[in-house]
């Protein structure tokens, strides 16, 4: 498999380049160039297009490491695909014509093949059926609810376009967003792409309005990547996302809730490439009462179960080596020197391993064991008052000693991120409503896996190791993010 001559080639926001060694990728490993590799890769990175060696490019792009640069995509220039915007909706007229309105606006300059409405049993059909006709949709009605999912199908299924572009009824699209978006499917290998889901401006300035600004779940960040499960972006929400017609295979509907996510994983676990990109943008009006935040955060919780069970080993809430678990399990026994000692073996075997590899074996390991387990910090501490939070609890009434070690996580964490974020919200009110979030979406963990007998969403994945490897072994094995 090759990426197309045309494109360009940009590293990851996740990896580096270090001489002649390339780090990063989704799972992280080390990968070695040949001089005429590294020159190639030099050339990509100084603006040139990848040309006839799209081989290499295409090992690396599928490895994680390396973004691609499609050509812009334009209506006038031709090779602009046939779209079907597709849009559930039920008991939402207001917020469907606000949409057909925007798409239509939209449409002079990012032309649409067609709008089809799935009407999901709505008790006004006729305020609905109005407002399709008036924004020039077609309308699909369905006389029994099927839910989102089940809408999405339908609405697929009479869609003639050769893009499928899911828009739920309480989005709003950018300006830009089909030509970013589209540019992808220049590559034969991508099936969806989707964009970033920011919160639509509506006006309100409540606690939670502010707070979704910055944290909402749907917005998976300013950050292009690969979509796939371990990924820095490892789902995208169907609040809006395009699949390619040919590759669709349709919504599970018998998932109450996860869809988004199972579509993603399954796209993926065929082979198939979904992406990430954030310079598309589609705004999405929140739920922010405090009933509606609480019951979306746990409703998002309890589909971590059913998710795990259709996809063994995907839904883990955490993913390290057994060095750094065990680093921070001694960090929360307050036993300092045993975790010190813990990180500088993992350093010492590491550097034996990349020996011949790097030209400085010390250095880069210090840097990645050393200063990946310190990175690591703020992920174990997610986990411990998100995920794992009643077990968290319980622990610290039994353990004394971790007493301490629990309230930083619950504080520290939140805290930084403040700092990083700067949401128009005090540092006391953001840490409230970070922990009710996470309160709220463990809880939903945990009842769901109870529900459910499944407790892998609930396990840590403590097998990773570091993958070193040539660029030849990455082209050998097609690419594979699952490389062996």
């Amino acid at each position: 498999m090759t990426l197309p001559a045309g494109f360009g080639v940009a590293l990851d926001p996740g990896a580096w380049l270090d001489g002649d060694v390339l780090f990063g990728g989704a799972p992280f490993r080390v990968v070695t160039l040949t001089p005429r590799q590294r020159a190639t890769v030099g050339s990509w990175l100084a603006g040139g297009r990848v040309g006839a060696d799209g081989v290499l490019a295409r090992a690396l792009v599928a490895a994680g490491l390396a973004l691609p640069v499609p050509p812009p995509a334009d209506a006038d220039a031709g090779g602009w695909p046939r779209v079907s915007v597709v849009v559930p909706v039920r008991d939402r007229p207001r917020q469907l014509d606000r949409l057909l309105t925007a798409l239509t606006t939209l449409s002079a300059r990012e032309p649409v093949h067609e709008v089809i409405v799935a009407d999901d049993a709505s008790a006004d059909a006729a305020a609905h059926a109005a407002v399709a006709a008036s924004g020039g949709a077609r309308l699909v009605r369905l006389d029994e609810r099927r839910r989102a999912p089940g809408a999405r199908n339908a609405g697929a299924a009479v869609a003639t376009g050769d893009v499928l572009a899911f828009v739920d009824s309480d989005c709003v699209p950018s300006p830009g967003w089909l030509t970013a978006l589209l540019a992808h499917f220049a590559d034969p290998e991508v099936a969806a792409v989707a964009p970033r889901v920011v919160a639509l401006e509506t006006g309100r300035r409540g606690w939670l309005d502010r707070y979704e600004q910055h944290r909402a779940p749907y917005d998976r960040g300013p950050l292009p990547g690969l979509v796939a499960p371990g990924a820095r972006v490892p789902f995208v929400p169907t609040a809006t996302v395009l699949v390619r017609a040919a590759h669709f295979p349709g919504f599970d509907t018998t998932l109450h809730g996860g869809e988004d996510v199972d579509l993603a994983w399954r796209l993926t676990a065929a082979g198939h490439v979904v992406r990430y990109e954030p310079a598309a943008r589609v705004a999405h009006e929140h739920l922010t009462t405090p009933r509606a935040f609480l019951g979306r955060r746990a409703y998002y919780g309890r589909t971590a179960a059913p998710l795990a069970r259709r996809h063994p080993g995907a839904a883990r809430p955490l993913a390290m080596s057994p060095w750094t678990a065990a680093a921070w399990a001694a960090v929360a026994l307050r036993r300092p020197v045993a975790a010190g000692a813990i990180t500088a073996t993992a350093c010492a075997l590491l550097a034996a391993e990349l020996r011949g590899v790097v030209p400085d074996p010390v250095r880069t390991a210090v840097r990645l064991a050393g200063g990946g387990t310190l990175r690591a910090g703020e992920a174990v501490a997610d986990a411990v008052v998100r995920t794992w939070w009643p077990a968290a609890l319980a622990a610290g009434v039994v353990v004394p000693r971790l007493r301490p070690a629990l309230a930083a996580a619950a504080v520290v964490p939140a805290v930084l991120e403040w700092r990083r974020q700067r949401p128009g919200l005090d540092p006391v009110r953001w840490l409230l409503t970070r922990r009710l979030d996470d309160a709220a979406y463990g809880w939903g963990v945990w009842s769901g896996a109870l529900a459910t007998g499944e407790p892998d969403p609930l396990r840590p994945d403590l097998g990773w190791r570091l993958r070193v490897e040539s660029a030849d072994d990455l082209i050998a094995a097609g690419g594979s993010r699952r490389t062996p």
